[in-house]
């Protein structure tokens, strides 16, 4: 089972990265939109966005917010679309007809969200640093951080995803699905916008969902520690990021395990 796994992610990462429209818009789009930024508002120097802490680049106030956003894109936005598209178009009721058990397939779409999401993060970190002149931590601590919020966040991430794939009827209605969803989690968890600039009450509609959560752990790790006190609280919440995004993976697992067919029930 786990050698077929092997071999499926194999295949997934190859196939992935034929695709030209799923890289840009899941691998490169987080670079391309970072540096958008930077050139947008970037063009003064640093700025100082709160009294009381201290200026920063652009690139370094939305370096957090993109890393968070990769980790969306590659595991939730990109298999949701990919199994409904493969669902629709009979692939999977011919994988269902071979010896592939749903736990070797499940390990393949795993193993290529693991790879592309790192791969991502690496890229997306040297062009923050070779292009935009950010400078990334150098305490331990903060890149131990970094580790569990990643996987945390690309585990949660794609197993929503899988869940997800079930709601579209169609493969092309996978895009109108997804993509929303998607952008609309990005614009109010502070990807786009600064989280502690947005209204209380879509803060808190925002720390219902995972990415919230990812991007402010993210922000722990790559801000300067006076900017905790424009998180809610006051304070990084590490344990409350922690806690949020483990209860996401379980119910991500939960609805997975649940919703996924080979083929769906109404065909």
């Amino acid at each position: 089972m786990l050698a077929t796994g092997a071999w499926r992610a194999r295949f997934e990462i190859v196939q992935y990265f034929r695709s030209g429209e799923t890289v840009f818009f899941t691998f490169l789009f987080p670079i391309f939109m970072l540096g958008l930024f930077n050139v947008a508002f970037g063009s003064d120097g640093d700025v100082q966005i709160a009294p009381g802490v201290p200026p920063i680049s652009m690139g370094e106030l939305y370096l957090p917010g993109m890393l968070a956003a990769g980790l969306l894109l590659s595991g939730f936005q990109n298999l949701a679309m990919d199994i409904a598209i493969e669902r629709s178009d009979g692939m999977l009721k011919r994988l269902g007809g071979t010896p592939l058990s749903p736990v070797s397939y499940f390990i393949g779409k795993m193993g290529q969200v693991a790879v592309t999401g790192v791969l991502q993060a690496g890229l997306l970190m040297t062009f923050a640093v070779v292009v935009l002149g950010v400078e990334l931590p150098t305490e331990p601590e903060r890149w131990a951080t970094f580790a569990w919020v990643f996987v945390l966040g690309i585990i949660t991430s794609a197993l929503l995803g899988i869940a997800l794939s079930a709601v579209p009827r169609t493969g092309k209605s996978a895009t109108a699905v997804v993509v929303p969803i998607a952008l609309a989690l990005q614009f109010i968890s502070g990807v786009y916008l600064l989280f502690s600039q947005l209204p209380e009450w879509l803060q808190n509609v925002a720390g219902i969902f995972p990415l919230k959560w990812m991007a402010q752990g993210m922000r722990a790790v790559f801000l300067p520690d006076e900017f905790a006190t424009l998180e809610q609280g006051g304070e990084w919440n590490l344990a409350g990021v922690a806690i949020a995004l483990g209860v996401w993976l379980v119910i991500g697992l939960v609805l997975s395990r649940l919703t996924f067919r080979w083929i769906r029930r109404d065909a």
